[in-house]
C-alpha cells in the first residue's frame, strides 16, 4: 500500500498542531482518569472483605481480580477436559510498535505453535520505565497489537512511577499469575552475553551488580561492565523470578535483536513528522492506527505533560510530603524547598535546572511523572505487594481467545 503521509496527513494535523490545547486538555484529563482508576484499585486491593458484587462488577469490564485473591467458593470447580493453550508471555512498550516487536512476536509464535500471545503493556499514567510519556494511549497500543498477532494485550504496571526493579518485580508477578509457559525477550547479541543467557535457561538467577554481572546461584562473576538496556532488561527479569520463587528453566525465548530499526529514531521521526521514513522501520498497522489516533487528537503524546499538576505539586506539598513520594530523597527535596524560598516554581524547566547534574536525563523524567501522579512511597510499595489484584484486559482478537484465556487462568467465577 502506497501512502504518501507528508501529504494526507499533514493536512489535518497540521492545523490541529498549531493549537496544542487540545492534547494538553486530552493529557490532563487522561492521567486525572488514570489517578482515579490507580487508587479504585489500590482501595479494593487492600479490602479484606470481598463480595460477589465486587468480582462481578469487574468482570463485566474486562476486568478480573485476580484469582490469588480470591476465596475458591466464588469459582466454577466444574472440570474443563479441554487442553488448555500454553501462555506466551511477552513484556513491550510498544511505543510504538516496529519491526523489532512485530520479528520477536512472531519468533515466538513459530516456535509455540498453539501458543496463546499474551503482551504486556505497561499502563496507568502512560509513562515507561524511563519516566518519558508514550506516543500512544495504551488502547491504541493494545489495538496495534491484536492487529499484528496478539492474542490477548493486558495492562502492566505502571512503569514511569516505579523505579526499575519496582517495575521489574510486578511484570514477573504478572507473568507468574497468567502462568507464563514462555517468555520471548529481544538481546544484543556480544560473546560474553552468550554464557548469561545460557545461566538463565538454567534457571539460574543473574544480578546486576555495581560494574559486574554475578550469577546469584554459583556467585560467579559472568561479565564485568554493565549491559545495555535491552540485554539489562532480561537480567534484572532473572533477578526478580528468583525472589517470588518462580522456575523459569527454558521459559524464555531468546530473539536477537534486527538491525535497521530504532526506537529513538522512530520516535523522533513521528516528532518532525516525516512519516515516509517510518515505512522502512514499522508495519503498516501500525503506522495505520497512528495516523488514525494523530488524526482524532490523541497522539502524539510524546511531549507533553499535565505541567499545571506538576507545577502545583512543587510549589504547594511540604518538605515531609515530597519526601514521601515515590523515588524522592532528601538532596532533591532540600533543592526544591531552598528554591521555593525566593520564589514559586513558574516552570518544569526551573526544576530541571536544580536537580543535581550526578542524575540521568531518565531519573529526571521520572521525577517529573511522580510529581505528576503526587503518589506516596507508601502506597506504591503495598500496591506492589498486592501486585497484579487486578488483572486488566485492554483488547483481544475474539470471544474464543479470550474464554481460552479465562480457562487457563480460572477466570470463570459463578
Amino acid at each position: 500500500m502506497d501512502i504518501n503521509f507528508n501529504e494526507k496527513l499533514s493536512e489535518n494535523f497540521n492545523e490541529k498542531r498549531n493549537n496544542t490545547n487540545n492534547l494538553n486538555d486530552f493529557v490532563k484529563n487522561y492521567l486525572k482518569n488514570d489517578r482515579k482508576t490507580f487508587f479504585n484499585d489500590y482501595a479494593l486491593s487492600q479490602s479484606n472483605d470481598l463480595s460477589k458484587k465486587d468480582i462481578l462488577k469487574h468482570e463485566n469490564n474486562l476486568e478480573f481480580i485476580n484469582p490469588r485473591f480470591i476465596s475458591n467458593n466464588y469459582f466454577n470447580q466444574s472440570n474443563n477436559s479441554k487442553k488448555q493453550r500454553p501462555i506466551i508471555a511477552d513484556f513491550t512498550e510498544y511505543n510504538p510498535l516496529h519491526n523489532g516487536h512485530y520479528h520477536c512476536m512472531n519468533v515466538a509464535k513459530n516456535k509455540v505453535k498453539d501458543g496463546l500471545f499474551v503482551a504486556i503493556v505497561p499502563g496507568l499514567f502512560e509513562r515507561s520505565g524511563r519516566g518519558i510519556p508514550f506516543i500512544l494511549t495504551r488502547y491504541a497500543r493494545a489495538k496495534i497489537a491484536v492487529s499484528l498477532g496478539a492474542d490477548i494485550v493486558l495492562e502492566g504496571p505502571p512503569m514511569g512511577i516505579m523505579g526499575s526493579g519496582q517495575y521489574s518485580l510486578c511484570l514477573c508477578k504478572m507473568f507468574q499469575d497468567i502462568k507464563a509457559d514462555f517468555i520471548p525477550r529481544g538481546y544484543r547479541p556480544f560473546e560474553e552475553y552468550n554464557e548469561i543467557l545460557n545461566r538463565i535457561n538454567m534457571g539460574h538467577g543473574v544480578a546486576p551488580k555495581p560494574y559486574k554481572i554475578v550469577d546469584m546461584d554459583t556467585k560467579e562473576v559472568l561479565l564485568n561492565g554493565k549491559l545495555e538496556e535491552d540485554n539489562y532488561v532480561i537480567v534484572s527479569f532473572s533477578k526478580s523470578f528468583k525472589k517470588i520463587g518462580f522456575d523459569f528453566k527454558d521459559k524464555f525465548i531468546f530473539v536477537k535483536r534486527i538491525e535497521g530499526v530504532s526506537g529513538t529514531k522512530i520516535r523522533e521521526t513521528i516528532n518532525s513528522l516525516n512519516f515516509n521514513e517510518l515505512k522502512a522501520m514499522m508495519p503498516i498497522e501500525s503506522i495505520e492506527i497512528l495516523k488514525s489516533e494523530m488524526n482524532n487528537n490523541r497522539a502524539p503524546l510524546n511531549q507533553y505533560r499535565d505541567e499545571t499538576t506538576i507545577l502545583n505539586n512543587l510549589n504547594s506539598l511540604n518538605f515531609y510530603e515530597l519526601l514521601s513520594l515515590n523515588l524522592m530523597n532528601q538532596v532533591i527535596t532540600e533543592k526544591i524547598i531552598d528554591f521555593r524560598e525566593n520564589k514559586e516554581f513558574e516552570s518544569i524547566n526551573e526544576l530541571l535546572d536544580i536537580l543535581p547534574n550526578g542524575f540521568s536525563s531518565h531519573f529526571k523524567a521520572r521525577i517529573l511523572s511522580i510529581l505528576e501522579a503526587n503518589i506516596n512511597k507508601d502506597v506504591i510499595h503495598n500496591y506492589i505487594d498486592k501486585y497484579p489484584f487486578i488483572i486488566r484486559v485492554l483488547d483481544y482478537k475474539n470471544e474464543s481467545i479470550l474464554k481460552d484465556f479465562k480457562d487457563k487462568l480460572n477466570l470463570n467465577y459463578l
